[in-house]
């Protein structure tokens, strides 16, 4: 399993060419990257954006974030000292579905949180 976070998207939409290599790479190996619904959220500034739309197209997104869930992400957050609930999010979706790794613009964070969760993912920085 892959899981993009929001810097994953924002390369997309400045049609950062390392993104659309790993993705195609991704797909063509049958995997489908996974996406938080909040990830777009944050990355959705403007529309239409049509790169970042074309990267989504081939992706699954994720769009629950139940009670016991958002409670792990701020916990998380509290634990670390760290203030992005979104990066939690994604270090406990990738937890989760055992990701193998995480496509990500700030690994400094989420190696934080990544170990704080107990998670096992490489980090791909974008």
């Amino acid at each position: 399993m892959l899981v993009y976070d929001t810097g994953a998207l924002l390369a997309a939409e400045r049609r950062d060419r390392t993104i659309f290599l790993l993705h195609e790479q991704a797909l063509a190996g049958g995997v489908f990257p996974i996406v938080h619904s909040l990830v777009l959220a944050q990355a959705w500034r403007s529309g239409p954006a049509h790169n970042m739309s074309r990267l989504l197209k081939g992706c699954r997104i994720i769009e629950d974030v139940a009670e016991p869930g958002a409670r792990a992400a701020g916990e998380l957050c509290g634990r670390t000292g760290t203030s992005d609930v979104v990066d939690a999010l994604v270090v406990l979706l990738a937890k989760q579905t055992r990701a193998g790794m995480v496509v990500t613009s700030d690994p400094d964070n989420l190696t934080i949180l990544r170990n704080a969760a107990g998670a096992r993912f490489t980090l791909r920085p974008i």
